[in-house]
């Protein structure tokens, strides 16, 4: 039977490098460091990679050996994920300056012992972005390694922490605050929300908007409506959510999700127990996914500007590495409601 032909993706998923990155390498365009492009060359080795032109690297512009950017993460972004358009525009900002981007994957044996990624060269390190980690401790180490660093959101309670980096997230409660009174101006008087409030500081910032809303409008909270269970817990699962369901006093007349992940997950429940949306009740979700707009019914969500956010932490940890004694800072980036089907009535 014949092997599958590798290609540059392959070395890229192998190496933790974007496809860009091993691209610039085989064709010669753009600066990247050595210890990069002596990997890459290996690894295509190992791999079989058809071409393997390695003299033609020397023709490349000289770097320092310290152009690489570490980007730490304890999941990969996922289809339902905004880091999935975040990390090209962050890529693309970071290479016109000459740097790297370096993807490591930390481990939870890792994340428990506070230790950097294995093959991780902080030698060669010019900075660091955090996405997707949200343990406070791991953070803090992160922050006395001598290296810029910027956080994309962070652990619940973030927001009023003092942390000695920058950090830049989107803006969670002023859209959760509108998309749930809108939904209480449609006739929405018992409302839920769904997602770990303590998973991240982005989910509690939404958690609070959706407090906020509900006391606006002389609503008391009910938490016997609310899915509030932590993040391990299987909320893609749908006998898992119909039995969260099932357990509250009645059906609500909405459910506020935290994310799309999760407003989608919902919807396909909802529909499994025979419930018409958003006849019987109303959902909302928030990240606008593409996956969002083509689900039935339409998810009503708050649109994260992926692309700008990343060309905005590139920026923003660039100044930093020119400029390390600068005052820390925090970026908060506006999102913006999306009205669809899931609750119009």
């Amino acid at each position: 039977m014949a092997h599958r032909r590798v290609t540059m993706q392959d070395i890229a998923d192998a190496c933790g490098l974007s496809r860009n990155t091993v691209s610039k390498i085989f064709n010669g365009r753009g600066a990247v460091p050595e210890a990069t492009q002596q990997m890459v060359m290996q690894k295509a080795k190992e791999l079989g990679y058809y071409q393997v032109p390695e003299p033609t690297m020397a023709a490349a512009s000289p770097v320092e050996s310290n152009k690489n950017i570490a980007l730490l993460t304890s999941r990969m972004p996922s289809d339902y994920h905004f880091g999935t358009f975040f990390i090209p525009a962050f890529t693309e900002r970071l290479s016109r300056a000459g740097y790297t981007l370096m993807m490591y994957e930390v481990s939870s044996e890792e994340l428990l012992e506070k230790r950097l990624p294995a093959h991780m060269q902080l030698e060669q390190t010019a900075g660091v972005l955090s996405i997707e980690l949200f343990q406070q401790n791991y953070l803090d180490m992160l922050c006395t390694l001598g290296l810029p660093v910027i956080l994309v959101d962070a652990y619940a309670n973030a927001n009023i922490t003092a942390i000695n980096c920058d950090l830049i997230s989107m803006e969670n409660m002023s859209s959760t605050i509108e998309i749930t009174t809108r939904v209480i101006a449609a006739g929405a008087q018992r409302l839920g929300f769904v997602g770990d409030m303590e998973h991240c500081n982005s989910f509690h910032e939404r958690w609070m908007g959706f407090c906020a809303a509900l006391q606006r409008a002389d609503i008391p909270l009910n938490e016997k409506f609310c899915i509030l269970s932590n993040d391990v817990e299987p909320y893609n699962n749908a006998d898992w959510l119909s039995e969260q369901i099932y357990q509250m006093p009645s059906i609500p007349d909405a459910f506020i999700c935290a994310n799309d992940f999760l407003a989608l997950h919902m919807m396909a429940t909802l529909k499994h127990m025979g419930l018409n949306i958003p006849e019987d009740i109303m959902v909302t979700g928030f990240d606008g996914m593409p996956q969002s707009a083509v689900v039935e019914p339409s998810l009503t969500t708050v649109q994260i500007p992926n692309a700008d956010i990343g060309r905005m932490a590139a920026d923003i940890l660039l100044n930093r590495i020119k400029n390390p004694a600068g005052p820390f800072i925090r970026t908060y980036v506006a999102t913006t409601p999306i009205w669809r089907n899931s609750t119009l009535r």
